[in-house]
């Protein structure tokens, strides 16, 4: 008597085969990836989230002391808690340099040129900023010129 063969083991399928991904499919696969996506960059690129990400990761104490830092990072927070409406690009940010360190004095004033809309000649100041650098404070006169008061949040 002969035996019969026995069956090689082998592991079950438990999917099948996928067919060949088209050049079609593949083109609106990725469209449907890059369209949202691009979308999304808009809108965090004009809700302003991106600059204050920024201004919070390059931010830091050494920053109180260098006016360019200290400029910058006022320009992302005036622009975004409400104390203007313009744009950054449109402010002008005045410091006075002979201000001791614990009363640097910085006028913010609206600029008037290239993107900006108005009156050329003109050069309006909205506020000032009250600066403690050493004990790292700011204050402002928004709303009530002279008299100085914490930033709003």
């Amino acid at each position: 008597m002969t035996k019969a063969p026995t069956p090689t083991p082998t592991s079950p399928r438990l999917t099948r085969r996928r067919a060949p991904v088209t050049l079609k499919q593949r083109i609106v696969r990725r469209v449907l990836m890059i369209v949202p996506m691009a979308a999304l960059v808009f809108l965090v690129g004009r809700m302003g989230w991106l600059d204050q990400a920024a201004d919070r990761l390059t931010f830091s104490r050494a920053s109180w002391f260098d006016n360019t830092a200290l400029v910058e990072h006022f320009r992302t927070i005036v622009t975004h808690n409400g104390m203007t409406s313009d744009s950054g690009d449109c402010l002008l940010f005045v410091l006075n340099g002979n201000d001791p360190p614990d009363a640097t004095r910085i006028d913010v004033m609206e600029k008037h040129s290239g993107r900006c809309p108005g009156d050329r000649n003109t050069l309006p100041r909205l506020f000032t900023l009250q600066i403690d650098r050493v004990g790292q404070t700011a204050r402002t006169d928004w709303q009530s010129p002279g008299v100085f008061h914490p930033l709003p949040r």
